[in-house]
């Protein structure tokens, strides 16, 4: 899908793409959708796991296509009439099968809400918001965990952080900005290993901000955030907002903000740049925010 229509940096609004599985209506975050092709012909994989239809191969680019119906409990045997949602996160370009594609809606984060702990809980399930959309409720689905429950190794590179464990402790007080309260909990995990003990978490942009604020009105700020990490897709308030408005706002403005999602492409690097992000990195590189987060708080420490 060429998709033409960039959204100011840092207004508030996503773009959701919906489609059809088994007659209820879904919703991806338009950027990362790469194009949408109508079915064709899949190349079945021995061995792969069951939810993997096999691999395509539009204009000599192999592309691995998920059976998202089955990924959600559903079957559909009759797929000549389906559609391909091309896609690309996490360093990764994977289609997904699905029944139709209806369009595209423009939202403020602020009409996003997230499900309660019953069905996004860790391990129960794969919904990050709810839309409200005419007749409909417009699930957005969490693409990230679906691939990860197939493919494992797309998680958080926990490798990368082998040896890390004799450091000392560093109490430098970091904010961190993620809904999903899996990834939360292996973040969390991650920068303990490294050292990183006093961290503040939040789960979503909104509650981030308010911290903040709070932090700024009891000038505690150096105290509370000497660091925000943040996801970019999140309800109530998404972080390159957050990112804005930290930018924007004196008495916050200086502190570093890492960028840390699944969305980091050539396009939203840029979106990140224009904002002031300090650094930017997609979510399986933990090894790499551990870096990050060292040279970012010793240039604090030492100027």
């Amino acid at each position: 899908m060429d998709n033409n229509i960039l959204l100011e940096s840092g207004s508030g609004e996503l773009e959701v793409l919906e489609f059809v599985i088994n007659g209820n209506h879904y919703g991806i975050n338009v950027e990362k959708v790469r194009e949408i092709l109508t079915y064709q012909e899949i190349t079945p994989v021995p061995n792969s796991h069951p939810c993997i239809e096999g691999i395509f191969m539009p204009r000599g680019e192999i592309i691995t296509v998920i059976d998202l119906f089955m990924a959600l409990g559903f079957t559909n045997n009759d797929k000549k009439n389906n559609f391909l949602i091309v896609t690309n996160f996490n360093n990764l370009n994977i289609a997904f099968d699905v029944q139709t594609v209806l369009g595209i809606h423009r939202v403020s984060w602020k009409e996003v809400v997230k499900p309660d702990a019953t069905v996004s809980g860790p391990g129960v399930g794969i919904a990050t918001g709810i839309i409200k959309n005419r007749e409909n409720l417009l699930i957005i689905l969490d693409f990230e965990r679906i691939v990860e429950g197939i493919c494992p190794e797309t998680s958080l590179k926990v490798s990368q952080l082998e040896g890390l464990e004799s450091r000392e402790r560093n109490e430098i007080p970091i904010l961190i900005a993620e809904d999903s309260m899996m990834l939360c909990q292996l973040i969390k995990d991650s920068l303990n290993k490294a050292g990183y003990t006093k961290l503040t978490i939040k789960n979503n942009g909104q509650e981030a901000w308010d911290y903040l604020c709070e932090l700024k009105r009891k000038n505690g700020v150096e105290y509370g955030a000497k660091c925000v990490i943040t996801d970019i897709e999140m309800p109530q308030m998404d972080g390159h907002r957050l990112l804005k408005l930290i930018r924007d706002t004196e008495g916050l403005k200086h502190i570093p903000v890492v960028v840390f999602s699944s969305l980091i492409n050539e396009d939203m690097k840029r979106k990140g740049e224009l904002l002031g992000a300090s650094a930017q990195m997609t979510k399986p590189e933990i090894g790499k925010l551990v870096k990050i987060l060292d040279e970012l708080i010793a240039s604090q420490i030492y100027g």
